[in-house]
């Protein structure tokens, strides 16, 4: 899912700043370096306004220029993520780690972001398992796809429309997905209670193998809870 055609720009808002924080997701997205043709395609301006764009960037250290002159994401943007949900972060970490060795899967802590998106928080991979699924924090994702944001929902009144698998959440606690946002990936998440300051969270895990789904939804349940609890 690409997250410039989720942001529909009225006249509020700064189209110069908005194309140009397009260069920091668009970089982010890729995962690897950039040339500044790439980065003019891939956000919609000339060359020589994507230039201004980076250049101003690497002025405040949120890009850097390698030697061939393809541009990375910079060090200036781990002081401005490093405060984001910090108490959440740091409560939930060892309940996190806690989950991931013990079901062997990766886990991850979700966000509501809008009405129509969730976005990992955080992601923690487990120490104990040979082959686990891997993805980044920050991915972003539809609410009404994948467990995460199914769980979210489940949390939530019921509404008209909704999704029968977010009315199956609600019944035993966790929501269950199958393959939706990754590839023969499924997941297992269930609604954190309490959420902080409005936030509405979830708890999860990614597995290849659901195995045995009833385990996983109860160690999700219980990780919830937990979070819920320290941090509510």
């Amino acid at each position: 899912m690409s997250e410039a055609d989720e942001v529909v720009l009225d006249s509020s808002m700064s189209k110069t700043l908005h194309s140009g924080l397009r260069v920091l997701e668009v970089l982010s997205a890729r995962g690897s370096a950039m040339t500044i043709t790439e980065i003019a395609d891939a956000v919609g301006v000339h060359r020589t306004v994507a230039h201004r764009f980076v250049r101003t960037l690497e002025a405040h250290r949120l890009l850097r220029r390698d030697r061939a002159k393809r541009f990375h994401l910079g060090t200036g943007l781990v002081p401005l993520a490093e405060p984001v949900e910090r108490d959440l972060r740091t409560a939930a970490l060892p309940l996190l780690e806690e989950l991931a060795d013990e079901v062997s899967a990766t886990a991850h802590l979700v966000v509501q972001e809008d009405s129509r998106h969730v976005r990992a928080l955080m992601v923690v991979e487990p120490r104990n398992a040979s082959v686990h699924v891997a993805f980044r924090p920050g991915q972003l994702d539809a609410i009404d796809r994948g467990s995460a944001g199914l769980a979210i929902l489940s949390g939530q009144p019921a509404r008209a429309g909704e999704r029968d698998e977010v009315h199956t959440a609600r019944e035993r606690g966790y929501a269950v997905s199958f393959s939706e946002v990754v590839p023969s990936v499924h997941g297992v998440s269930a609604p954190v209670p309490n959420g902080r300051d409005g936030a509405q969270l979830s708890v999860g895990v990614s597995v290849f193998d659901l195995g045995d789904v009833d385990r996983l939804g109860a160690a999700v349940r219980a990780t919830a809870q937990l979070i819920g609890h320290v941090t509510g």
